[in-house]
């Protein structure tokens, strides 16, 4: 393990990283713990008792964070025509169609944070599935952004819809926010995270789900949070 700079130990000698704190408590220690020079985001990473080796326990929906997550969010989408008129009178940051997937595949263009499709559009967007897929970033009907209702897609991505998915490990990491949000909004978007996660808890899913929660900033320790504690705040 890659040894740890000199400021980093210094915050993490405030508080005791072994304790597993109450969500309120554990978001009034985060920001403290940042130190670096800008507003880092604040993460959470949360293991579920799940085996995603299994097609049946898989865990993957969205979230629209109430307040964000602090950042702006650029806004591919792929259609035509009237669609296309859309989704610019929506505010997509970049619309196209074939002319687009030849840009992105010619140039390795990925000048964006999410991408939508109209259906229609998808056997085109397919040729650059193996460049949109391992970067996340390939539209899919299961998040809503393979739709025809792209104003209302563009919109709820702008206002903070955001994607989770559980890795290999059983492990969902997802970004709540900015340091400077404080802890009221934190609590907000962190609830809602944790709510959407334990709605798409997999039936066959068996034993504690929440097993463990950390949030951190970008460069600073993690705080653990009690999952006792969250179970009586989610649904």
């Amino acid at each position: 393990m890659a040894k740890r700079g000199k400021k980093y130990r210094e915050v993490k000698s405030k508080y005791d990283s072994s304790k597993r704190y109450t969500v309120e408590e554990a978001l009034e220690w985060v920001p403290r713990l940042k130190y670096a020079k800008f507003d880092e985001s604040v993460d959470v990473a949360t293991r579920l008792g799940v085996d995603p080796r299994r097609a049946d326990q898989m865990v993957r929906g969205t979230v629209l964070l109430p307040h964000g997550i602090g950042k702006s969010v650029r806004v591919v989408v792929f259609a035509k025509g009237e669609k296309a008129k859309e989704a610019q009178e929506a505010g997509a940051d970049f619309v196209g169609g074939e002319e687009l997937v030849k840009k992105i595949s010619d140039e390795n263009w990925l000048d964006f944070d999410k991408a939508i499709a109209t259906p229609d559009m998808m056997s085109v967007v397919g040729k650059i599935g193996k460049i949109l897929g391992p970067r996340g970033l390939m539209p899919n009907p299961k998040v809503g952004t393979v739709t025809f209702e792209l104003g209302k897609a563009i919109r709820e991505i702008k206002a903070g819809k955001t994607e989770f998915k559980v890795d290999k490990g059983g492990n969902v990491h997802v970004t709540i926010g900015k340091a400077s949000f404080g802890p009221d909004k934190l609590r907000d978007n962190l609830l809602a995270l944790l709510e959407a996660i334990v709605r798409a808890k997999p039936a066959s899913s068996k034993g504690t789900y929440l097993k463990t929660i950390a949030v951190s900033c970008t460069m600073g320790p993690s705080v653990k949070i009690d999952p006792a504690s969250v179970r009586t705040l989610v649904r």
